[in-house]
């Protein structure tokens, strides 16, 4: 006995429940596959893989729009679940997905539409971010260092658009959201839940992705300011803590494996793309091979896990055959 497929309007009603129960169980959490894709994406341009670069682009478009129209439908039917979804640092991935998507727009020339990206981000980050700062409370889990990178996302675009058009009206205001990011870093660092080393489900990796892109957001305000040398040792030091990170995460995972898929696994491919882009920006604009050669190697890890969860996320939200 073979089971039928509803056919007609019976197959489009099945159809929009499924997208709905789909839809309804988006969190701001996926916004992180955004950013993971993005970051991977300008590596591989880096290294000078433009058309995979491109399809991954592509791709992370594709994520951040289809989360948009979730969140702007949210927004307009279900008040109260957007404000709930509003206050949690997952919010704070729309922020750095827009600007590390503007970012890849910028070094492939598309200047005006990187300023609509930046304008967007700017945006959301002084709407939300006061508001998930206000809501931090006790030990917090690795996202909550996204108050972080939302803000050195901010400094990364602009000081990009700051060489690229050039704009140095974009560097001033760079360099203040840079200070301001590292002391949302140690306040963050303070109230961290370092039990999320062994427990975590993928979110503890943005402890050390913050420190990589505040790393990657000197580097770019290191190549704005014209080499500016404390710059320069700030941005050294920040790629050695973001290293640093990098090993005892990876000691933490071999120690403590966490196989499972969790959408909180994009949280860890971003910080092992930011790591590998903070090494080969670094090294280009400080004139160091050695860590121009390290973010080449580190890339391709980062491209593997990204793969790896790209597979998991596929298949946690296909489509089932069956209703159910």
């Amino acid at each position: 006995m073979s089971l039928r497929r509803p056919r007609g309007p019976a197959a489009t009603m099945v159809g929009m429940r499924v997208i709905r129960e789909k839809t309804e169980s988006v969190t701001p959490v996926w916004g992180a596959a955004a950013m993971a894709t993005g970051i991977v994406a300008i590596g591989l341009h880096l290294v000078g893989a433009d058309w995979p670069s491109r399809g991954l682009f592509a791709i992370g478009v594709t994520i951040w729009a289809g989360l948009a129209a979730v969140f702007v439908a949210r927004l307009a039917a279900d008040r109260a679940r957007w404000n709930a979804d509003a206050i949690t640092p997952g919010a704070l991935t729309a922020i750095a997905a827009t600007d590390v998507l503007g970012t890849w727009l910028s070094l492939f020339g598309r200047q005006n539409v990187a300023v609509g990206a930046l304008v967007i981000a700017a945006v959301l980050w002084a709407v939300l971010l006061p508001v998930v700062v206000g809501h931090l409370r006790g030990a917090v889990p690795g996202a909550a260092y996204l108050v972080c990178v939302s803000t050195q996302s901010l400094v990364v675009l602009s000081a990009t658009l700051a060489v690229a058009l050039p704009a140095q009206r974009f560097k001033w205001p760079a360099i203040c959201l840079f200070v301001l990011g590292l002391l949302l870093y140690g306040l963050v660092l303070a109230h961290f839940d370092f039990k999320q080393l062994r427990t975590g489900a993928g979110d503890h990796w943005v402890a050390g992705g913050a420190i990589a892109i505040s790393a990657l957001a000197a580097a770019k305000l290191t190549a704005a300011t014209h080499d500016h040398d404390v710059l320069r040792v700030v941005t050294l030091i920040l790629v050695a803590m973001a290293l640093a990170w990098y090993a005892v995460l990876l000691v933490c995972e071999v120690r403590w494996p966490r196989l499972r898929f969790d959408a909180r696994r994009w949280s860890t491919v971003f910080p092992l793309g930011m790591t590998s882009v903070a090494c080969l920006f670094s090294g280009t604009t400080l004139k160091i091979p050695a860590f121009t050669t390290l973010g080449k190697v580190l890339l391709w890890p980062a491209v593997v896990v990204w793969a790896v969860v790209a597979i998991g996320a596929l298949r946690r939200l296909r489509v089932s055959d069956e209703p159910g």
